[in-house]
């Protein structure tokens, strides 16, 4: 996600922090490496003058320049300048209306069926009955995907069988929404390979019959300035709240996230962060500025731990922690835990100095470490895998044998399962302190 923004803006800031203190003339290479890193990021134009501009009259004042640490208080000024940038705050979403609409928009291929979805499983999460209406006549597949991806999602989904037209699927489900009490409808309307006459006069007639509280623009974010331009055609025909971005998981670049809000004036509320169902992130400026910053985005990644490992669970796992009797079926279930919340890099490119350590020392993440780590405890009886000491050489050959991996394997998982019960114990006998410090550093 934004790597190669990232990368160039860690050496600047590195180059920035090795000067014992700022002038105006290291200010000005700096600033001339941020412009040349932005551009190269397909950033607007207009928009990256405004930040250098933003960034320049805020480095080169009293408080930056005669501060202990001018590298961190430059730091801090673009941070905040690319917070900016981004929105500024979250933007949340405004579900008005009995019952609330949010009609999903964009151009054919931007990722508005998947969206719909994993919109639909967000709310779910948070407590709302969400109903799905495929409104997308010109592209019949977007039906059958929508019902089948509305099935894995376990939300319900509007039958538009027997239907030609997308004012009567919408004026219908509404109808229905209402009787039925769903506090959500998402609707999916139809995209074409470009802006056209007859596909904003068709959005303008389902805007009139839906009445949405919320019309977002869906985006791939990997288009760059495109979905910009896009985002801008849209909003003048049919009229735009806010946007959500599809592929942010593989945006390296980043152009149209740091230039859909300035160039615009709308704000992104949701970013596609994968293609499972589930991996749709509410957008938070403060945090995408950190990440790109390599400063981490830890509250994001506290929030992905609560989501998928619940309070019973979470409770469990400190108790067994406490009585040292965190065995191997446990580990498993921690590992099974950690491939809920995403790619293990994506994971860990939300701990602050990741990415500086990952260019420094090269760091492979094999994915397929996790599936070799569970077929070996899944080769092993409830026994062993409840107490670990009784595993001799036969049985770690049987295991390995068992899991198609070799004894070697076998061995380094026990060793790798012994440090974390070292760690936990050592945590359990520091009476909490150690993680109370680890948190406090984090802070």
């Amino acid at each position: 996600m934004l790597e190669g923004l990232s990368d160039k803006f860690r050496k600047v800031l590195k180059d920035v922090r090795g000067h014992g203190a700022l002038s105006d003339s290291n200010i000005q290479d700096a600033l001339k490496e941020v412009r040349l890193a932005l551009l190269e990021a397909d950033v607007n134009l207009v928009v990256v003058k405004d930040f250098i501009a933003a960034v320049k009259e805020k480095a080169l004042g009293k408080e930056v320049l005669g501060s202990l640490t001018p590298g961190q208080q430059f730091t801090k000024v673009v941070h905040d300048e690319l917070t900016r940038l981004l929105g500024g705050s979250e933007a949340t979403l405004e579900l008005k209306g009995r019952p609330p609409v949010i009609m999903l928009v964009g151009l054919q291929g931007s990722g508005k069926t998947t969206t719909a979805a994993k919109l639909a499983v967000h709310l779910k999460g948070r407590g709302r009955n969400p109903y799905i209406v495929p409104a997308d006549m010109f592209r019949l597949a977007a039906v059958l995907q929508l019902k089948k991806l509305a099935s894995e999602a376990r939300v319900d989904c509007f039958d538009s069988e027997g239907y030609s037209k997308a004012d009567a699927v919408c004026a219908e489900a509404l109808r229905i929404a209402g009787i039925k009490g769903y506090d959500c409808v998402i609707v999916d309307t139809a995209g074409r390979l470009h802006i056209d006459d007859a596909l904003m006069d068709e959005l303008k007639t389902l805007k009139g019959i839906l009445k949405p509280s919320e019309v977002l623009f869906v985006a791939d974010s990997m288009t760059g300035q495109d979905a910009v331009n896009t985002a801008k055609g849209f909003d003048s025909a049919v009229g735009v709240t806010g946007v959500a971005l599809t592929k942010f998981d593989g945006d390296a670049r980043g152009g149209a996230a740091l230039s859909m809000r300035m160039t615009t004036g709308k704000p992104i509320k949701f970013v596609g962060v994968g293609e499972k169902i589930d991996a749709l992130e509410v957008f938070h400026p403060s945090r995408l500025a950190g990440r790109i910053l390599d400063m981490g985005d830890v509250l994001t990644l506290i929030e992905k731990a609560e989501a998928t490992l619940g309070e019973k669970e979470a409770k469990e796992l400190q108790r067994k922690i406490k009585k040292d009797s965190f065995t191997l079926e446990d580990f498993k279930g921690q590992l099974q835990q950690i491939k809920k919340m995403g790619s293990i890099e994506s994971i860990l490119s939300m701990v602050p100095g990741f990415n500086a350590v990952k260019n420094a020392k090269d760091v492979k993440i094999d994915e397929k470490e996790i599936l070799r780590v569970e077929a070996i405890i899944n080769s092993m009886t409830m026994k062993e895998r409840v107490d670990p000491s009784c595993l001799n050489a036969s049985r770690r050959q049987r295991i390995a044998k068992g899991s198609g991996t070799k004894v070697s394997d076998v061995n380094k998982l026990m060793n790798q399962y012994q440090d974390m019960r070292k760690m936990m114990k050592m945590m359990r006998n520091s009476g909490g302190r150690g993680m109370k410090g680890l948190l406090n550093r984090m802070r």
